[in-house]
């Protein structure tokens, strides 16, 4: 029988100001992702006190609170709870977002329009490693139609990732969705793409369109959304309202679409290059520095909560160059943190602990580290510098071999197919074994050592 959280939930709610102070509310593997409108309200021991809260985090724009990997089931219900209907969706619209920083106000929209497709391209990158493993061995070949249907459903979420994000982004700028969506689809619109592509391309009254293909882009689309709001906006202004329904949309498509393929979507496109060369840049002048620096101390910045922040940065780098070193380092933290768990368990002797080593070594397999942080080196300080060592050591050797992540995937064990070069398993899969074997023993050692089995 499945645990009623509304308690929990119609808590929460209350603790962190009422459904009138909350904006949207998301959730990640372990945390309820608040966005409030005044986040001083809540009283963070009050939050804490909630039974079944586990801890809370006011980071990045987002008021987060700790609950477990069962927060999926709470979320719901908050949002019930709160009364925020299902066209709001979580969504977080820019005229909400003036409070904060730059940085904070920049991350709540960017947080809006990439989150929604998270699932799905993790998703996509399980199956596309699968897939090469079939290939490889002889399973699959490429022209079997069960690898071209599986293959298809891997791809799409790339392939039309400025459809997908043009509709998020049209919530979160708060203009017609499907509009911001049809302008991401003329992006990859078939025809266009051939005829700007074709010998000597074409122009837009004397205006030359640069030839370029923004399937896989992210950036493009975000923009030119932003764009679209504006437009959208200035139209309201001077078009009575009542035949606003058909005549808006057409002047948003009429300017937004010409713009964004003459300025925006090159000015976008260059960004994209100037983003993923400065991190190759980065692995190419200093690997080893690069590695260990991620290695050791990436799970700070999931402690602190700001790790989505990054999101955007790997997504570019993955659509722009088809491969990223840097999330290829930063899977190698969650098998520290699995070592650490597991040299938890065999130092304590209370049987209870024991098993929460063990059951946290799992979650951690499965991706999700929080679990192991709270309970483990938070507590025990030292076994989060016994993490730190062993993801450092491995994240060195990792990105020293030039290791690489092909796709989007979860962490743990979910992270090994992203590790699979389409075009054959390499070094970024041999090696990413072996660091993470490296990465998972010595801290599992350290952590033994370091353990207070009376603390």
């Amino acid at each position: 029988m499945a645990k009623d959280y509304s308690q929990l939930a119609k808590d929460v709610v209350a603790a962190v100001g009422g459904g009138e102070n909350i904006v949207s509310v998301t959730n990640c593997m372990t945390r309820l992702r608040f966005v409030l409108k005044d986040d001083s309200i809540p009283n963070e021991e009050e939050v804490k006190a909630v039974p079944g809260v586990k801890g809370v985090m006011n980071q990045g724009g987002q008021y987060q609170v700790i609950i477990g990997t069962h927060v999926g089931n709470v979320t719901p219900l908050v949002r019930e709870v709160a009364g925020i209907t299902a066209e709001d969706d979580g969504a977080v619209k820019i005229d909400k977002v003036g409070q904060g920083s730059l940085f904070d106000r920049f991350f709540k929209v960017i947080s809006g329009c990439i989150m929604p497709m998270i699932g799905p391209m993790i998703a996509g990158g399980i199956i596309k490693g699968i897939l090469t493993l079939c290939t490889t061995f002889g399973v699959l070949a490429t022209t079997d139609g069960a690898y071209q249907l599986w293959y298809a459903a891997a791809d799409a979420v790339l392939y039309f990732m400025p459809i997908i994000v043009g509709f998020s982004a049209g919530k979160v700028f708060g203009c017609n969705p499907y509009v911001t969506a049809a302008i991401g689809a003329a992006f990859v619109y078939p025809n266009l793409v051939s005829a700007v592509s074709a010998e000597g391309g074409i122009s837009f009254f004397g205006l030359p369109v640069a030839a370029a293909s923004y399937s896989n882009t992210l950036f493009p689309v975000l923009l030119a959304s932003f764009f679209a709001s504006l437009v959208e906006k200035g139209a309201k202004k001077v078009i009575p309202e009542m035949v606003q329904l058909m005549l808006v949309p057409v002047v948003v498509l009429a300017v937004t679409v010409p713009v964004a393929w003459l300025a925006i979507g090159p000015v976008m496109n260059m960004l994209s290059s100037a983003i993923s060369s400065f991190v190759m840049w980065l692995f190419e002048v200093a690997p080893v520095l690069a590695g260990v620096v991620l290695g050791a101390f990436w799970q700070l910045v999931v402690l602190l909560g700001l790790h989505s922040a990054m999101i955007p940065i790997i997504i570019n780098n993955v659509t722009t160059l088809g491969a990223d070193p840097l999330n290829a380092v930063l899977g190698l933290t969650v098998w520290a943190l699995a070592g650490v768990s597991l040299g938890y368990a065999l130092k304590m002797r209370d049987p209870e602990k024991r098993a929460e080593g063990i059951t946290d070594m799992t979650t951690c397999l499965f991706g999700v580290t929080e679990p192991t942080i709270y309970s483990i080196c938070l507590p025990q300080f030292k076994c989060f510098m016994a993490a730190w060592v062993g993801g450092g050591i491995a994240g060195g050797i990792l990105a020293a071999l030039g290791g690489k992540c092909f796709s989007m995937a979860g962490d743990g064990l979910f992270r090994i197919p992203a590790m699979i070069n389409p075009e054959g398993i390499d070094i970024s899969f041999y090696g990413f074994i072996v660091t993470m074997l490296i990465a998972f023993v010595v801290s599992a050692i350290l952590s033994f050592v370091l353990t207070d089995r009376d603390k």
